[in-house]
């Protein structure tokens, strides 16, 4: 089985030898047992469910929450030749339909599903006639209430053990505490699983935390002194803006990233840095998952992160190809603040919550009694404004109806227009002659795409404008027209998050909302806050730390991070006190403001410090208030 898998890895990814621990993983997937693997970012998670599906009979059902990189996946899975197909929010349910019978009776390798569909019960019904192999969860912490980032959909992962009891769960995620690990393998009802756990610790990382006033200052200070390609991370669009700006201005190739852009822009700014075009790419939280870019030197915090685990996954993106980096956060004690007040502004009391419910209704004009399965694309900050509601507690109340099973909301992702014939290839030739207005599109879709009579294909309109020398707005128009004759589906692409209603609408007062579950959360936050105060405040080993954080004891000391080469500094300069002063009383005895006022190096407070330390020791001796060094010690 491993030279097997081994020979899979060189033929589709062209890698000659696994990464640490990638090969146990795939081992214990392909004995049947339930596995939950624990790799740093960048560690190579998707080979561990890809390589053992490609040798098991079936299909692997992959479950995330990070549509974009669903979509990057299934379109690399693609290229390599490997049949593949994901199934999210804002995908209409013909399109749903399609996608799953495929999966039951095509050639259909891998199937990713981001968990909300899971509440579809024509999505587990199908899943029920799969001849699945695998169970693959990314981002596993997201089913731990303990966790920092707590998905309520992946409660409904349990549905998965009860279609196929005897199918096996990988679990992966970057970063878990103990009692996430614990509960992940609780939630997925582990049978005699295997945990495999890389150490927390990046021995070429030198983790810096710095109270600063001059943040841009010191940030662009060390931007020169380290070199290379960095993120920047802000908590929101604005900052990404005047950041880059700031750097621009400064003689540094900058450019700025947020969830706000559109698909291509995103696209082309990434690109830009992933190929050295763009030196730093300051960004909001909405970038770095599935980047895997190696030469990174620094990632920059100019603002506290919500949790020590998204701060080790975003910090993790530096120095990825092993040599020498530093992830540094910068914080003044505003940010410390601010932070806890955004804290309690993330609990909203119970009836802020069923009034954001009340005013969705409205706003998407939902009948009482009416709106189950409805989707929509959603404009938070549109829908703020009108009901004059504050984004950050609507967020927060938006997640909460989420858990109690009254909506879904995804990610903004750029969903491509998709098209299929709804005729057959008799009927549309019938059509095509008799059509010279729409023959030119019919032969180019024919000739471009595969599959267009049994599946939707994704269209890109500009190209084939380009393609047939006329305008976007007249293929647009043609699209339309063939779904207005019912000779094909036309879905246009939109790029927003999508929001669905699961539940028809009720009367806000007969909302239910599960209190005890909010104050439980807040508890939990509370704590994930602390450590990270914890984390600023520590004067041992930023390294130790984090370890320590999840659950790993180590009492090496980094030697990289701050507070170590701190801690070397100050050792070196007391050992050259201590040796400047031995040379000094071996000549003659002094005074301690003769001693003080003719050693070179140190300030007044080291230098009495030291002092004091040899005569603890009786390296040095006093009498008559003069100091001699201690011939006979």
């Amino acid at each position: 089985m491993e030279n097997k898998s081994l020979a899979l890895l060189k033929q589709y990814w062209g890698y000659e030898a696994f990464r640490p621990l990638q090969s146990e993983i795939i081992a214990c997937v392909l004995q049947g047992r339930d596995t939950l693997a624990l790799l740093p970012t960048g560690g190579g998670k998707s080979i561990c469910f890809q390589v053992p599906a490609l040798q098991l009979a079936g299909i692997c059902i992959v479950i995330s929450p990070l549509i974009a990189l669903m979509k990057d996946q299934v379109q690399n899975l693609r290229k390599k030749g490997i049949d593949a197909v994901a199934i999210f929010s804002g995908m209409s349910p013909r399109e749903v339909d399609i996608a799953l019978d495929n999966c039951i009776y095509g050639r259909i390798k891998f199937l990713y599903l981001s968990p909300e569909r899971l509440y579809s019960d024509l999505v587990k019904e199908r899943i029920r006639y799969m001849k699945v192999s695998l169970f693959a969860i990314d981002e596993a912490h997201c089913i731990s209430q303990w966790g920092y980032d707590f998905r309520p959909p992946y409660l409904q992962l349990s549905a998965l053990r009860q279609l196929h009891p005897t199918v096996p769960f990988l679990a992966l995620t970057a970063t878990a505490t103990p009692a996430v690990v614990q509960d992940i393998q609780d939630k997925l009802t582990f049978v005699g699983g295997e945990v495999f756990q890389m150490s927390f610790r990046r021995e070429n990382l030198g983790y810096m935390a710095l109270a600063e006033d001059d943040k841009m200052g010191r940030m662009l200070r060390m931007i020169h002194k380290l070199g290379g390609s960095g993120v920047i991370y802000v908590r929101n669009r604005r900052e990404t803006q005047e950041v880059a700006q700031y750097l621009i201005n400064h003689g540094v190739s900058a450019d700025f990233y947020h969830a706000g852009l559109d698909a291509q822009t995103r696209s082309l700014k990434q690109d830009g840095w992933m190929d050295n075009k763009v030196r730093i790419i300051v960004a909001t939280n909405a970038f770095g998952m599935g980047i895997d870019k190696p030469d990174v030197r620094f990632v920059l915090h100019l603002d506290i992160p919500d949790s020590l685990e998204a701060y080790y996954q975003e910090a993790g993106r530096a120095g990825r190809d092993g040599k020498k980096a530093f992830p540094v956060l910068m914080y003044q004690q505003a940010d410390r603040d601010k932070l806890w007040e955004n804290f309690e502004a993330s609990y909203p009391p119970i009836s802020f919550i069923q009034q954001v419910y009340h005013h969705l209704g409205n706003y998407f004009q939902i009948a009482y009694g009416a709106g189950r399965g409805a989707f929509f694309d959603f404009d938070i900050v549109d829908f703020c404004k009108r009901y004059l509601l504050d984004i950050l507690p609507t967020m927060s109340a938006l997640k909460f109806l989420e858990r109690d099973g009254w909506l879904s909301v995804s990610e903004a992702v750029f969903i491509p227009s998709r098209f299929k014939f709804e005729i057959d290839y008799q009927e549309l030739y019938k059509f095509q002659v008799q059509s010279a207005k729409y023959d030119p599109l019919i032969k180019l879709v024919l000739r471009t795409y595969g599959g267009v009579f049994e599946y939707y294909v994704p269209v890109n309109e500009y190209d084939f404008a380009k393609k047939l020398k006329t305008s976007y707005s007249n293929v647009v128009e043609m699209f339309q027209g063939l779904q207005k004759m019912q000779l094909a589906s036309y879905l246009s692409k939109t790029d927003a998050p999508q929001l669905e209603f699961l539940q028809a609408r009720v009367d806000y007062k007969n909302l239910f909302i599960d209190a005890a579950f909010i104050q439980e959360r807040r508890a939990i936050k509370e704590t994930q806050l602390k450590a990270i105060y914890a984390y600023l405040d520590t004067t041992d080993c930023r390294s130790k730390a984090l370890q320590l954080y999840f659950g790993e004891q180590d009492n090496t000391y980094c030697g990289v991070c701050d507070l170590c080469l701190m801690r070397l500094h100050k050792k070196d300069l007391e050992d050259s006190l201590r040796q400047e002063i031995k040379t000094l009383l071996l000549v003659e005895s002094k005074t301690i403001k003769q001693l003080v006022d003719e050693l070179s190096i140190g300030n007044d407070e080291s230098k009495v410090k030291v002092v004091r330390e040899l005569l603890d020791e009786e390296s040095i001796l006093l009498k008559n208030g003069l100091y001699s060094w201690n011939t006979g010690f």
